[in-house]
């Protein structure tokens, strides 16, 4: 397989593989799937996926760090670097990456999914956790003397456990009451936030 220059039109491609592979295992199950199901589901032949992909692991893995990726940019959206925000002043937009996760819940969803895409289990928490402690620094409520790392950790894994039920529950509560229940929470423990991540 060799390696091409990003266009548009592969970027497509490419994410029409990506879709078919969410599909299908969510039919079928990861391990069942092949490479003969994934193009006569995406309507290509098998020398345009051998293209962009060597196997349907390759596919996997690249499906997953891009939308693991795509999580990662799309929190520092709404917040101008190494400004402190005080959680009283948190909003539907200081949430960005719920909005990405609803908007991705397609793949998001496949955390459901016994015989699932490879490593989503292990590195959909630590991409949180790795958000929690590379891109932003806590204060906590009236400056509460703590160890920061345990308390990221505890906040980190907090978090990752409540977007896990979200998604379990089919998403049931909207972005807009999921957020407003998570600004709840932060207040109760946290006085300001700064991101320190790039923008």
């Amino acid at each position: 397989m060799e390696e091409q220059l990003s266009t548009p039109r592969k970027d497509r491609t490419k994410e029409h593989f990506q879709q078919a592979l969410v599909d299908l295992i969510k039919e079928k199950g990861f391990l069942a799937v092949t490479v003969k199901d994934i193009v006569q589901y995406s309507r290509y032949n098998r020398s345009t996926f051998y293209i962009h992909y060597h196997d349907k692991f390759h596919l996997a893995d690249d499906l997953l760090h891009t939308k693991l990726q795509g999580l990662e940019e799309a929190v520092g959206i709404p917040y101008q670097s190494d400004r402190y925000i005080h959680t009283v002043d948190l909003n539907a937009r200081s949430f960005g990456i719920i909005t990405y996760i609803h908007e991705n819940r397609k793949f998001f969803d496949l955390i459901n999914y016994p015989d699932t895409i490879p490593g989503i289990h292990t590195e959909f928490p630590q991409t949180i956790l790795k958000i929690y402690q590379e891109k932003f620094q806590f204060h906590t409520v009236n400056n509460t003397p703590v160890d920061m790392d345990y308390f990221t950790r505890y906040t980190a894994y907090g978090f990752y456990g409540l977007l896990t039920n979200w998604i379990n529950t089919n998403f049931e509560a909207s972005p807009e009451e999921f957020i407003k229940e998570l600004i709840k929470l932060s207040r109760t423990h946290i006085e300001s936030v700064r991101y320190t991540g790039e923008i």
